[in-house]
């Protein structure tokens, strides 16, 4: 059992990364899933495909590389918020990942967003990752 699940995913696709993987498979959860299309929309990902639309399902994540250099569209993910210390911001307070350039995935009370859609829908939550 694992205890921290959205560690674990950041995990495996850090791994992958390492790797020069072009695939990655990770177990299932709705906010997994919230956060792999997060991932897609802001182009980090190449693409994304839900296996078994049922809860013991597989994600399948197509990672992004520069043709040339070889190198990832995801440089750093990083847990903020964990099952020990949860991390809550206001509005006022919303962190800005390398001066905007990356992105910090916030739980609130509309749903998981980008920490700009948040500023702009003027709510605060929980600051789940930094992705750059």
């Amino acid at each position: 059992m694992n205890t921290d699940p959205i560690a674990d995913y950041l995990t495996r696709i850090r791994n992958a990364v390492m790797a020069k993987h072009r695939i990655v498979e990770i177990p299932t959860s709705n906010m997994k899933r919230e956060i792999t299309k997060i991932l897609f929309e802001k182009g980090y990902i190449l693409n994304y495909k839900f296996e078994n639309d049922c809860m013991p399902g597989k994600i399948k994540i197509a990672l992004k590389y520069h043709p040339v250099s070889k190198e990832c569209a995801i440089t750093e993910l990083k847990r903020v918020s964990r099952p020990g210390l949860r991390k809550y911001v206001g509005v006022d307070d919303l962190p800005r990942v390398l001066n905007g350039m990356g992105i910090a995935v916030v739980s609130t009370s509309r749903g998981l967003m980008t920490d700009k859609e948040a500023r702009s829908l003027n709510v605060g939550g929980e600051v789940i990752c930094y992705i750059s």
